[in-house]
């Protein structure tokens, strides 16, 4: 392959990695807002869904392209400032999305799956995991918009 593929590559990735944790952010908090229960039940259902074919994706192209850019380019990519405090920053984002995020969308579709059908608000503990949820989500997304922001600096 080639740099320029491998760039492709990347950058899709990217775009699937950020855009994917950045939209479904925004319409799961709408959707948590509206205080009905299928449609909480529902955006919580497409978050692991589109978080195994977006953000796994994403992920993925962005390894594929970066590292594939690095090796045609000859860089080393751990004496490189910027490429090894973005691959740290990178860590960090998948560290707590590993560990804080994925168990508590988990916790939420189990809360989620014995949704009666006549009930009219959401639980209390599904609102408190939406919270925990969301907030965490924004911390994890702030090394990926740093990491992207040393990608394009070079810095």
């Amino acid at each position: 392959m080639t740099y320029a593929l491998f760039k492709l590559l990347h950058l899709i990735g990217l775009v699937l990695l950020v855009g994917n944790v950045t939209v479904t952010s925004v319409w799961k908090v709408f959707a948590d807002r509206t205080g009905q229960p299928a449609v909480a039940a529902f955006a919580t259902r497409m978050v692991i869904v589109t978080d195994w074919f977006l953000t796994l994706g994403g992920v993925a192209l962005l390894a594929v392209g970066g590292y594939g850019m690095t090796t045609v380019a000859g860089v080393p990519i751990f004496s490189t400032r910027w490429l090894a405090v973005s691959q740290a920053l990178f860590a960090v984002a998948g560290v707590i999305w590993l560990g804080i995020l994925v168990p508590t969308q988990a916790a939420q579709q189990r809360i989620v799956r014995t949704f009666p059908a006549d009930l009219q608000e959401l639980p209390a503990d599904y609102r408190r995991l939406s919270a925990r949820w969301i907030t965490w989500g924004v911390i994890a997304t702030l090394p990926l918009l740093a990491a992207m922001y040393l990608m394009i600096t070079r810095r």
